[in-house]
């Protein structure tokens, strides 16, 4: 099986010390990316872990593909114990930053212990140097992005640091890099800002040589030359279908559509587009960087999930307002999703939907804890009985767009969903709007059937992360695909994804989770009796934990 190659380095902050360690065996059973991540966050992390203490590890990996110049592979994966789920958490971002990662030389990277004084760290393939940044503390990603250039020569695409979200240990804070792009979901940026990090960055030439198929070339091929919507609107281009259906969330999700979704749609968002977007060597370009004349916000996005939190959820219809959302969350580091939800939480509570101008303060005092932010800070999951509302969270990870209302399979899979309410953990909702062909299409209404369906998405999900492979590579990378480009069966893959799941539940199991943080805030027919069997698909027991005589350590065949 194809997979990552070099060492991993390990950095401990708190005595700025640095190792490299093999771990030829990790790489070979789990390929890469969040493969690799979890399985050594779940051997090393101690199971009764603070988030936010010294003892917790957070992990950057990429995958075997970031060796090559096939579309869909400009991303790399972070994990760490989540501060706002208090589980085991996965997330990746795109944008520039896993080529330099690469290029430093390592397959992983684990950030230990924490640091008296704000610091950063420079990775490179000729050593690992630690820098004492004080006049950073505070500041935004823009003006750390400055720093580095100025100072360093580094551009935005070296660079993955925190906002003052992080320092301030916001729970969905975000690790952001390439200046717009986040490692966005379950506040590892928190636990960067915990250890005193304020940023890394990676530079180097000692890129190992992968060999791959010939089959990159024919995807790339295709991304480039394949007339998509998302190359125009990005993820925004489903916006008013989903409304249309009755799937977007609304006014603290209290509605399932929008009568001023026409002012936030994707034509809308392509309007103020003013030039292509993509992350690194990929030529689907399905990124939006906008503009809007009037005011000279210039930004990246809103994709449909920011869309849904600051837009309809919160009540308001103008796209610029969204925009600059957007713009705040990304230069303070934050979740937009959570923190879109957790201002529509609270704009519920005072009744004040549509209030952008309210909405774009309520962001900064978040960020920086001050007054009613500092509640905000700590999510929907920790603040809502204070609010008055209710918890619209899974897991403590505030809800994505694609709501389980109507897709009923994507609303188990939010349920089963090892990080919470995240729509691309099983990634169920395409299937039944569906934005599929016939032949893989589900009826959007009941459970009947899709269990097995939700377990082999989430199997399939968590070898695009290890390898690592956009989930927009749907249609483009298909499971042959992938057992070509991994030198593997395809099945095979599927354990190893399989593995993956189970090493993340066995540890959550530890730390408490069963069967009873499957839920959902709303009823969906036939629920338990589909939950029931997509644990004995995976071969757990009925109360959602791992039997303890589970292996999932060795190697697919």
């Amino acid at each position: 099986m194809r997979h990552a190659t070099g060492p991993l380095l390990s950095v401990d902050v708190d005595d700025r010390t640095s190792r490299t360690e093999d771990i030829d065996d990790v790489l070979e059973s789990f390929v890469g990316g969040r493969g690799v991540c979890t399985r050594l966050a779940t051997d090393r992390i101690p199971t009764d872990a603070d988030p936010f203490g010294p003892e917790n590890r957070l992990y950057f990996a990429t995958g075997p593909l970031q060796f090559s110049q096939m579309s869909f592979t400009g991303r790399m994966n972070a994990t760490a114990l989540s501060p706002l789920t208090n589980g085991m958490l996965s997330t990746n971002a795109g944008g520039f930053l896993s080529r330099n990662f690469t290029g430093a030389g390592y397959s992983a990277i684990e950030i230990t212990g924490a640091s008296d004084d704000l610091l950063a760290i420079h990775v490179t393939d000729e050593g690992i140097g630690f820098e004492d940044v004080p006049d950073l503390a505070g500041a935004t990603v823009t003006e750390v992005d400055e720093y580095m250039r100025d100072t360093h020569g580094l551009d935005e695409d070296h660079v993955a640091c925190i906002g003052p979200a992080g320092e301030n240990l916001v729970r969905f804070a975000s690790v952001m890099t390439t200046e717009h792009r986040a490692f966005g979901r379950g506040g590892l940026g928190a636990v960067l800002g915990s250890k005193n990090v304020k940023a890394i960055t990676f530079d180097g030439d000692a890129a190992p040589q992968v060999e791959l198929p010939d089959v990159t070339g024919e995807i790339h091929r295709e991304a480039a030359t394949a007339d998509h919507p998302m190359k125009q609107a990005g993820t925004t281009s489903v916006t008013e279908y989903a409304n249309h259906v009755g799937a977007l969330p609304t006014r603290y999700f209290s509605e399932l559509s929008f009568e001023g979704v026409e002012g936030i749609s994707g034509d809308r968002v392509a309007e103020k587009k003013y030039k292509k977007g993509t992350c690194s060597a990929c030529a689907f370009a399905c990124k939006l960087p906008t503009r809007d004349e009037a005011s000279g916000l210039e930004t990246e996005g809103p994709e449909y999930e920011t869309v849904m939190a600051f837009g309809s959820n919160s009540g308001v219809d103008d796209v610029v307002s969204v925009m600059k959302s957007n713009d705040l969350c990304d230069d303070l580091g934050m979740d937009t999703i959570s923190c879109g939800d957790v201002i529509a939480a609270y704009l519920a509570s005072e009744d004040r939907f549509g209030d952008s101008e309210l909405i774009h303060a309520l962001v900064e005092k978040i960020a920086r804890r001050e007054g009613v932010g500092d509640t905000l800070a700590e999510g929907v999951h920790r603040c809502h009985e204070n609010l008055g509302v209710d918890d619209w969270t899974v897991k403590g990870l505030e809800f994505a767009a694609h709501d389980g209302r109507k897709l009923n399979g994507q609303g188990l899979a939010f349920a089963t969903a090892n990080r919470g309410a995240d729509h691309m953990y099983g990634e169920f909702y395409p299937l039944e709007y569906p934005l599929v062909g016939k032949d893989e299409a589900m009826d959007p209404e009941g459970l009947e059937g899709k269990p097995p369906k939700l377990v082999e998405k989430e199997n399939h999900n968590a070898v695009l992360d290890s390898a690592v492979v956009c989930k927009f590579s749907r249609g483009f990378v298909t499971g042959d695909h992938l057992a070509t480009l991994l030198d593997a069966d395809y099945d095979d893959l599927l354990d190893v994804g399989g593995r993956v799941v189970t090493l993340e539940r066995a540890f959550n199991n530890a730390r408490g989770f069963d069967r009873s943080d499957d839920t959902l805030p709303y009823e969906i027919s036939g629920f338990e009796d589909a939950l029931s069997e997509y644990y004995e698909i995976r071969g757990w027991n009925d109360d959602g934990t791992v039997p303890a005589d589970t292996d999932v350590t060795s190697a697919a065949n």
